[in-house]
């Protein structure tokens, strides 16, 4: 899905991919993140977002939750992380990462709420009486007082399979009406919904779904209820190139995520101010019935992978169709549509959800000057490697 994109934008970074694996220094298996095209891309966006009065939360689940990463981050000024689902928070609790909005696609457990209102998040985002409940239980026994958003839906608006949740808009009054008399230790502030952006392809932009109108109509809701300054929580493909669409329809929350790599939709088709940072190597395993094929591990359903390079370096790699697993199938390979020497290093560059991989994570620093260098190795869920 980049790999021409890369070539064009990044070429240091396929020359290191190659350079690495020939000599030995990584398995396959391994995303390659080059540090310098990922820290210049987040301050790129933030700068913009500062430029529009805009919030923003990071997201790393993409990129395996990696502490690392989220650190360099924080430094620059980036005020917490996206914690979508619970081990997510925990990663980023273990290594003192501020937590800005936590629960967004998977609700905090009992266990943790505790934990992780103690702790401190920006935000706990809520869908149901239930667990605003239990998060005014624990506040109320901590002392403290705990932001919330709210995530909406209507009958037309779209939810991912797997991801269907939210307070009904018919029902959102009935349920400020309930927090503000029945939860003194929340504190509502803002609303959201996924996805209210999505890349129309034969349009070849972003562009609002009706989960943006109902967020929008959420927010009229809760101003004339009487609640102001309130977060308007809009993602998705939040970049330098959105983020002025994004304010000028109502949004004033983000978080980027595909965003700080270059590799949204956006990316894929044309030039953005994000250069791709990210590309996935593998090793011809072996051939079989005129294919090739490579170790596989860090395959996402929704890649959308198209082509390899393939071979001892990038000047002479040829550039080859995948043949990527069906979707019922685990990924121990990717078929090759020719056959190629075995051992021969293959880059890939397509959509990537590395937390729901068993890839290895390598951070590269140096690629910008020439002087590629491993900082550090980290599992599929930040975990550092010896």
């Amino acid at each position: 899905m980049f790999v021409k994109q890369i070539l064009e934008r990044n070429p240091e970074l396929v020359q290191a991919a190659f350079e690495l694996h020939t000599k030995g220094r990584l398995l396959p298996d391994s995303y390659i993140i080059d540090v310098d095209a990922f820290c210049a891309n987040a301050a790129a966006i933030l700068a913009e977002a500062r430029r529009h009065n805009f919030q923003l939360y990071f997201m790393l689940k993409q990129l395996g939750r990696n502490p690392y990463l989220a650190q360099k981050l924080v430094e620059m000024g980036y005020p917490g992380a996206v914690a979508v689902d619970f081990k997510e928070a925990q990663t980023m609790m273990e290594h003192r990462i501020p937590l800005g909005n936590v629960g967004h696609l998977v609700q905090i457990p009992e266990a943790m709420l505790e934990k992780v209102v103690a702790y401190g998040a920006d935000v706990i985002t809520v869908y149901s009486k239930e667990k605003m409940a239990s998060i005014e239980k624990t506040a109320e026994k901590l002392g403290k007082k705990q932001g919330i958003l709210i995530r909406v839906y209507d009958k037309n608006d779209m939810i991912y399979s797997g991801q269907t949740a939210g307070i009904a808009i018919n029902q959102l009054e009935e349920t400020v009406k309930y927090i503000d008399s029945d939860c003194p230790h929340l504190q509502i502030r803002g609303v959201t919904s996924f996805p209210c952006y999505l890349y129309q392809e034969e349009r070849q932009d972003i562009y609002p779904t009706e989960n943006l109108t109902t967020v929008l109509r959420a927010k009229k809701i809760l101003e004339d209820m009487g609640h102001r300054d309130l977060l308007i929580n809009t993602p998705s493909a939040t970049c330098v190139s959105t983020i002025r669409k994004m304010a000028s329809f109502g949004g004033n929350c983000g978080e980027p995520g595909h965003g700080l790599t270059g590799t949204t939709p956006l990316h894929a088709y044309e030039i953005q101010a994000e250069k791709p940072a990210v590309v996935y190597v593998s090793e011809i395993s072996h051939n079989f019935m005129g294919n090739a094929y490579c170790y596989g591990g860090g395959h996402y359903r929704r890649s959308h992978v198209k082509y390899a390079l393939i071979g001892d370096s990038m000047e002479d790699a040829k550039m080859l169709k995948v043949i990527p697993p069906c979707d019922e199938s685990i990924d121990y390979h990717f078929g090759i549509s020719k056959e190629c020497r075995v051992g021969h290093t293959v880059v890939m560059a397509f959509r990537f959800q590395i937390f729901v991989t068993r890839s290895d994570v390598v951070l590269v620093e140096g690629i910008s000057k020439g002087k590629p260098s491993i900082i550090g190795v980290y599992d599929s869920l930040g975990r550092k490697k010896e």
